[in-house]
């Protein structure tokens, strides 16, 4: 019996692939040349090369999707956490090339020619920023509460109030992360009450610290109470006990359109004399993916001998890029951090960005104002002004069309529009080029 099929490496040259990953297209190839061998030895029905071609390609597609690609978030959501929360601007990226991009002192002390520290040039840059006594840097916030309270609560207490008790995205719990650190939960008051007097009658012989959680992704009104961390810190030295304040995301300068009227910048945490504070690193601030813990020189020093560390600590490149990140806030070079660039933005600039897109469009659309959310886990339930451009026809195709070419927008009020609280100036020319080209096929 004479069976039919192309051979791999004729398959995997063709013209149509030449654009394509070869490794990927040549392993495909034989996968699938073998199985429709297979079929055919048991005399059914298999593919002819044309089929196999696009076997390949269909398949070829689903690798392809999971790979990580450059996109326009036009959510109008700034912090994303499906699109990968802050962007890094260019410039810092540049900035921190050269030590990413070479060998470099990370662990060495060019001074004595001895071994260093990774974290000593880090923590003396949020000293400038923050006014702390020391810092240390964890692969994310998550890592950050799970290594403070493993190293000063293991086997021990925590006094945390019930309304603080948070899920994130992922399924991240902050009793689970406890109880997994070693710590002993403590709750306190209720869900939407606690008062100073819960933690005072919580303490007990086996009390190491009390801790306050931020509400990441959710806010309680109405009839309810929370203690504040100055509060919380005041008790916690009047009864020898570290307080911690898992502050999750953070920011530095006062934010614009009254977003941070109910939460304070991280300068006035600080000074409310609280011992540990950890927040995110890429939520607020701005900058690249890790945990950040600031605080007492004494308590973090305790931090870097716990053995778990050498799991949760970041590398150079997290470091070069934080470090530009924290130089520029120093420098006070506001316009590269590109997250609170982003939420900065005034309407006449979010108007001025809409109206040169539908310049340069040939299709029905209008200017609309609206409004959005800084994601990310902040500033819950806490609207903000922006600008979109909306399109008439069918929502969901058109929104499934620019998705297609790497845009993500919104449906609101059933029509789809691009918000561009969240596009980049960069990106303005590139979302033209995609908007002419998805109308130029419409019927």
């Amino acid at each position: 019996m004479k069976i039919d099929l192309p051979k791999v490496d004729k398959i995997a040259n063709l013209a149509e692939f030449k654009d394509y990953f070869y490794p990927l297209v040549l392993n495909l190839a034989k996968q699938i040349i073998e199985k429709e061998r297979e079929k055919a030895l048991l005399n059914l029905e298999y593919k002819d090369e044309q089929g196999i071609i696009e076997a390949i390609k269909s398949e070829y597609e689903i690798y392809e999707n999971l790979e990580l690609k450059s996109i326009i978030n036009a959510t109008g959501v700034v912090i994303h956490t499906n699109l990968g929360r802050s962007v890094i601007n260019e410039e810092l990226l540049q900035r921190a090339q050269k030590t990413i991009t070479s060998y470099s002192n990370l662990e060495y002390d060019l001074k004595t020619g001895k071994r260093g520290l990774r974290y000593n040039y880090t923590a003396k840059l949020c000293s400038m920023l923050f006014g702390c006594e020391d810092a240390l840097i964890v692969n994310n916030n998550a890592s950050a509460v799970f290594l403070v309270l493993n190293t000063f609560a293991k086997n021990s207490e925590v006094i945390v109030s019930r309304g603080e008790l948070v899920e994130i995205g992922g399924s991240f719990r902050v009793p689970d992360v406890m109880a997994n650190s070693g710590a002993i939960l403590r709750e306190v008051g209720t869900t939407n009450k606690t008062n100073l007097n819960d933690y005072e009658n919580a303490i007990n012989e086996n009390t190491k610290m009390l801790m306050k959680v931020h509400q990441s992704n959710f806010s309680i009104e109405g009839f309810s109470q929370s203690v504040g961390i100055d509060e919380i810190s005041n008790l916690a030295k009047n009864s020898s006990l570290i307080d911690y304040y898992d502050l999750g995301s953070a920011y530095v300068n006062e934010l614009p359109y009254a977003l941070g009227s109910h939460e304070p910048p991280l300068k006035k945490v600080l000074e409310s004399g609280v011992n540990l504070v950890s927040f995110s690193g890429d939520k607020l601030f701005g900058s690249i993916q890790c945990g950040i813990i600031l605080g007492k020189t004494e308590l973090i020093s305790k931090l870097k001998k716990n053995q778990l560390l050498r799991m949760l600590r970041v590398d150079k490149i997290t470091l070069s890029l934080l470090n530009e990140t924290l130089k520029a806030y120093i420098n006070k070079e506001f316009d590269l951090i590109q997250t609170t660039h982003q939420i900065y933005k005034d309407i006449d600039e979010l108007t001025d960005m809409a109206n040169l897109v539908k310049a340069n469009i040939n299709v029905n659309s209008k200017v609309i104002n609206t409004k959005t959310f800084v994601g990310g886990g902040t500033l819950p339930c806490r609207q903000y002004p922006s600008v979109a451009l909306a399109f008439m026809g069918d929502s969901v195709s058109l929104k499934e069309k620019f998705r297609n070419k790497k845009v993500i927008g919104r449906i609101e009020n059933n029509k789809f529009i691009l918000d561009f609280r969240s596009i980049m100036d960069k990106d303005l020319q590139n979302l033209i080029k995609i908007c002419n080209e998805i109308f130029s096929k419409q019927p």
